[in-house]
């Protein structure tokens, strides 16, 4: 009797494990083949403009998404305690730099504008990919840490032994930055693809 009742037991469980899987499968297919979980994860809000500013300065658009992810978490209105604001997390400073670049007047509050964010955001990212020979590792630590930091850790044969290649970060901060833009990179690169 009690063996007979386990097996009414297990059987009541797999059929409930395979109704979950068949329904998790249908919302699988609702959500256009992609994981619900993936898109609260990896946003692809802002996708139209980050392919269009991204495109603009010669920038992967899935390496701009990561960065946003990694520094803002998509929210426009976000602010660092070092002032770096919006989706890109820029300083005022850069962004009056970048701003003059574009023959444009810097006004105080536009970094929360998502178009002018990324649109400074991304031309910066595409120059420091430039000033780094594309090296995304690079481009995205200096992104973090600066430039003359990155110069300088290229000039340590401690960090750099042929002074082109920085097989070593010594900021924990910068290091565990850089290293989850690049996976972030890596899930964008594969999200975008499949929009394409």
């Amino acid at each position: 009797m009690r063996a007979r009742r386990r097996r009414r037991i297990a059987t009541v469980a797999i059929i409930a494990v395979l109704a979950l899987a068949l329904s998790g499968l249908g919302l699988w297919l609702l959500l256009g083949g992609r994981p619900r979980v993936t898109v609260r994860v990896y946003p692809m809000e802002y996708e139209a403009l980050i392919r269009a500013r991204a495109g603009e300065s010669g920038l992967d658009p899935a390496l701009a998404a990561a960065v946003i992810l990694a520094e803002s978490d998509y929210r426009p209105e976000a602010v660092s305690e070092a002032n770096a604001q919006g989706l890109m997390q820029l300083l005022p400073s850069t962004a009056e730099w970048i701003a003059g670049k574009f023959d444009e007047v810097y006004e105080e509050g536009c970094l929360f504008q998502p178009e002018t964010n990324v649109k400074y955001g991304c031309w910066y990212l595409g120059f420091l990919m430039g000033r780094f020979g594309g090296d995304a590792r690079k481009a995205v630590a200096a992104y973090h840490a600066g430039q003359g930091r990155v110069d300088e850790w290229l000039a340590n044969p401690e960090y750099s032994p042929d002074g082109i290649a920085l097989e070593t970060i010594p900021s924990d901060a910068t290091r565990t930055y850089v290293e989850r833009v690049l996976r972030y990179y890596e899930k964008y690169r594969e999200l975008y693809a499949a929009q394409d």
